[in-house]
């Protein structure tokens, strides 16, 4: 058993290389371009949300509030009628990166604390460098990549930009499970 104390060379050092080698993904390469698609008739899609002054949040639409509500004609009506869909509205501000960067860096360094705590319960110090390699990358795969699937099963996000997400989720354990098996004390 490893105390997870010990760990926390390897749970900064593979935080920083995620998120440098994050960065460049999205900065250098261009496949997550086109994860997201223009609206068409943005500027007059835009007009007309602005007139109802949404706030900040999370919306479904058509929304029932209630399973009854759900049963009556004029929710099945409007539901056929469409367009429904999901929609986040984010503050009206100038955007800054810094915060999402922050926050990237903090859920970077929360899934190699779960790692370093389990690959800690289970491998003893002179664990062999593959050893710990397996079990940090599947721990590590698990926390980057899985979660994104729940948005293509409920939300209707497309498997294909899950899919890229789960590469890049894939990219990163195996970066953070290569450090800690460099850096696994012996």
């Amino acid at each position: 058993m490893v105390s997870i104390l010990t760990l926390w060379i390897p749970i900064l050092v593979a935080a920083v290389i995620v998120f440098i080698v994050s960065s460049a993904i999205h900065s250098l390469l261009t496949y997550h371009h086109a994860d997201f698609k223009k609206l068409p008739a943005e500027t007059s899609v835009m007009d007309d949300l602005r007139k109802h002054n949404i706030p900040e949040g999370e919306y479904y639409f058509p929304r029932a509030a209630t399973s009854e509500e759900m049963k009556l004609e004029a929710y099945k009506t409007n539901l056929e009628k469409g367009p429904s869909g999901f929609l986040t509205i984010l503050k009206n501000a100038k955007p800054s990166m810094a915060p999402m960067l922050i926050q990237w860096f903090v859920y970077c360094i929360i899934i190699n604390i779960f790692s370093a705590y389990i690959a800690g319960r289970m491998l003893s110090p002179d664990a062999h460098y593959l050893e710990v390699f397996r079990l940090v990358g599947t721990v590590s795969f698990m926390g980057y990549a899985l979660g994104m699937w729940q948005d293509s099963i409920w939300f209707s996000r497309s498997w294909t930009v899950t899919l890229k997400y789960t590469f890049d989720g894939l990219i990163f354990a195996l970066l953070t499970a290569g450090t800690f098996g460099w850096l696994w004390p012996s």
